[in-house]
Parts: structure tokens; sequence; C-alpha cells
């Protein structure tokens, strides 16, 4: 009988998932805005030494329409270590749960044994996530203690909240239950991410499924409607414990990026827009005492425009806001990097001293008026801008893709989106960006599907926290 081994993705510590193999495969997924066909789990070859390199070699179709694919994630990551009833022995990163933000089922895959062909195993429908949980339109997923974690922005059948987690099992991704026990004041939901080691869950917000899916509502934004708070949790109890307010102009608190230090207290969280000076931020969010506190330490101002250069939500305004939708930590801590889809700029910043970060690098694709190239295909104007942005461990490597949402690319780029995915090379050491001019994908090479959130085979900056702080 053979022994069972520890699947060697998971990582110990931060500095043994950097010296860990580079990533051969992207998972990427796929979504149709006009729900007639299905949406799709893409594979992406990333090994510069393959003859496939930069192509899509896998494609997996979902067996519905109208999913609207978003975000999605790995059953298993290096957490596991630390997880009590999760045994790590013969445990493997081997399945993608792919959450359908629309329609609220969420589908099962298996890379294995080709991880170039998931394989469809297992559909948890709708109704098992409201009648178990109570939860509707799912988000984010991490793997995690007692299970995996779910963050999901509807109550039941897509009602207006309040918002929040729901718990799968870890084998059979059932459905188990709600994870809070003890809410507090929080109503509105979006991302959760934790710091192990504190017992700690951190949580944001953007809104309800009223509030964001024909696109963002004025009235709401102007009326600071949105979400502007981070929430704070005891992680073993499910009990709300702090509500930090960041000021109710800072609308939209969406992605969270604790530090992968495991004995670390702090994290960055992203604000899309103020509706004070449609500027765009960054927070830290850090432990003082006994309390958890929140300070702007990043700001991107909006940039001016000609109002025909304009979309018509943003004419009355005669500027582009940055539009920060996205951001990513580097494995080591050392670089964050932020993606300010509405200008088309994805900046990349030094935050060594996490409090003080220092810009170091910047790129620009796409953007609402500029529309740059890449510069593999100089004649191509781009629609959309970086948005979703993925780190690989090693942090040499960041991947990006151009959709949001499909209410808000129409919104925001009314004469389409398109679709393309782009790569950028760094030092991990120095910083600095630049394009990978070998890898691009754009036209066909998604169907006709618009390309939303990057998983790397075998672990990314995203999806990882780390139960050791050594090697």
């Amino acid at each position: 009988m053979s022994t069972p081994t520890v699947d060697p993705t998971f990582y110990r510590s931060p500095a043994e998932a950097i010296a860990a193999p580079r990533e051969k495969l992207a998972y990427v997924v796929t979504f149709d805005r006009a729900a007639q066909r299905p949406d799709a789990l893409a594979v992406v070859d990333t090994d510069p030494d393959s003859a496939e390199h930069g192509r899509v070699v896998g494609w997996v179709d979902l067996p519905t329409t109208g999913d609207e694919l978003h975000h999605f994630g790995w059953n298993a990551c290096s957490s596991a270590f630390a997880h009590a009833g999760h045994h790590t022995e013969g445990l493997q990163r081997r399945y993608l749960l792919l959450p359908g933000l629309r329609s609220s089922h969420i589908h099962v895959y298996d890379t294995q044994p080709d991880p170039k062909q998931p394989r469809l195993v297992r559909t948890i429908p709708a109704d098992e996530l409201a009648s178990r949980a109570g939860y509707s339109r799912p988000h984010t997923l991490h793997c995690g203690p007692d299970g995996i974690y779910l963050s999901c922005l509807g109550s039941a059948n897509g009602s207006d909240g309040p918002g929040g987690i729901a718990v799968l099992d870890h084998d059979t991704f059932e459905v188990v239950r709600a994870w809070e026990t003890d809410r507090g004041p929080q109503h509105l939901a979006y991302d959760a991410w934790w710091h192990l080691n504190q017992n700690t869950l951190i949580s944001s917000e953007w809104g309800t499924p009223s509030m964001i899916e024909d696109g963002v509502v004025p009235e709401l934004l102007l009326g600071n409607q949105y979400g502007h708070a981070l929430h704070f949790w005891d992680l073993t109890e499910g009990k709300h414990v702090q509500r930090v307010e960041l000021g109710p102009e800072h609308q939209m608190v969406l992605e969270l990026r604790p530090s992968h230090d495991p004995n670390a207290t702090w994290g960055f969280a992203g604000v899309v827009i103020s509706t004070e000076d449609l500027s765009a931020s960054v927070w830290r969010w850090h432990r003082d005492a006994d309390q958890w506190k929140a300070d702007k330490v990043i700001t991107i101002p909006a940039e001016k425009a000609e109002t025909d250069q304009l979309p018509p939500a943003l004419q009355p305004f005669g500027a582009v806001p940055p539009l920060v939708t996205d951001i990513n930590l580097s494995v080591d801590d050392r670089f964050l990097y932020v993606s300010c889809w509405g200008t088309g700029e994805l900046k990349q910043y030094d935050v060594s001293d996490p409090a003080r970060p220092r810009e170091t690098g910047a790129v620009r694709l796409g953007g609402i008026t500029e529309r740059l190239p890449h510069p593999a295909a100089p004649d191509l104007p781009l629609a959309g801008g970086p948005q979703m942005v993925e780190v690989s461990r090693d942090g040499r490597r960041i991947y990006l893709t151009n959709s949001l949402y499909g209410a808000w690319d129409d919104q925001f780029y009314p004469d389409g989106v398109g679709a393309w995915m782009a790569r950028l090379a760094t030092d991990p050491e120095r910083g600095r960006l630049t394009v990978d001019e070998s890898f691009f994908l754009h036209g066909d090479d998604f169907r006709g599907r618009r390309a939303h959130q990057i998983r790397l085979q075998g672990g990314d900056a995203s999806s990882d926290s780390y139960c050791y702080a050594g090697t």
C-alpha cells in the first residue's frame, strides 16, 4: 500500500513558496455577457519553454448559461497545515470551485488527471446555498479553518442582504452553514481574508445584488450608500469584533490583501472611488494594542479628460477616475500592485514599510480615454484596463485581465470591452515593470467571452495563507 504524501504545492512558509518551481499553467474564468453561450474555464500555457506558450491549451464549457463567472479558487492551499480536521496527508490542491455571481450556482472542476482538461465533478445549486447558509451571489472563496469559506453578496434567493460567508465541507463541497454567529452591524459584504495566527478574519463591503447588478447606481454612489468600512471578526467563533469606518466618501471597499507573514498584523484594502474628488485609495489596516485601525496610505487622483472622450456616466465630471478594482501583494510582502481600471494603469509600490508605500513602477494598457495598445499589437487599441491582477509566487511575473463585471464594463466602456490577458515582468528586488511582448491573448483566444480572474497552477500570491514564518 502506498503512503499518502503531502501535496508539494503546500508550502509551510512564504519563503518556501517563493523557492518552488514556477507555474506552467494559468486557469482563467471567462463569461458570455449576453448569457447565450456557457461561461467557460480556460487553461493557458505559461511555460516559456513550451511550443504552446501564451496560448489557450484547454477549454471547458459550463453546463449552464447566465452564471457570470467572477472569482474562483482552490479547494485547498498552504493554510491546510493549520486547519483542524483537515487531513494534510493525501490532501491535494486539485479542485477549482467556480461560483456564478449571477446564477448563485457553484461548479466544481477536478484538474486531475489532466490539468489541461479539468472535469466537472459536482454542481452546488443556488437553492442549496440559500437553504443551508441563507446566502446568494457567491463571490470569493478561500480554503480555511473548518471548511471552504465563500463570501456572498446577497441573502437567500438574491435578496438584498445581509451578505456574509457560507462554509462548505472540505471534502464533499456540500454547503454546511452560515459562518457568522453574531454579525453585529455588518450588512454589506464583498471580500474576506484573515490573519490565521491572530484568530482574525477581515471582511470588506461592496453592495447588495440590487446595488451592483445593473451597474453603478449614481444616486447610491453620490449618496455614499456603497460600502465604506472594514470589519474584524473572531475567526474561530464567527463573531463580529470591530467595525472600522473609512469615511462615507470612500465608496466600495473591495479587495483585501493581508500580509503573508503569519506573524504580522497588517494588510491592505483597495477603495474604488471617493465621491469628493473621484480619486481612488489604498488603506493599511493594523493592530494597535487591542484595537484594529486603518490609515489611507495611497491616494491616486482622477485625470482630467475632454467630455467627448468620456462615457455618459462620467461626462458630468470631466475626468477619468482611476477606479482601483484590484490589488495584489507579492508573497514576500515587498511589492503591492494596484490596478486602475479606469485610467488603464497598473501601479507598483514598494511596501517594505507598509505605512509608507513608495511607487516604483507603472504600466499602462487600455484605459477609458487612451486605449493604449499592447506592444505585441501596436495597431490594436485596447478597451478595458488592467483589472484582475495575479502575482506569481516568486514575484517575477504579473498576470492581468481586463474585464470587471458585465454591467460595469458596459457602463464605463459602452463601445465594448473585448477580452485580453497580458503578462508583465518585474525584478523582485528592485521593482520596475515591463510588458512581456511574448505573452498577449486577445481577439478570438477566449472565443468571444470576457476574461476575468486568474489562478496559477500550484498557487499564487492571492490564493494562499501561510502557517509558519521561517523556511
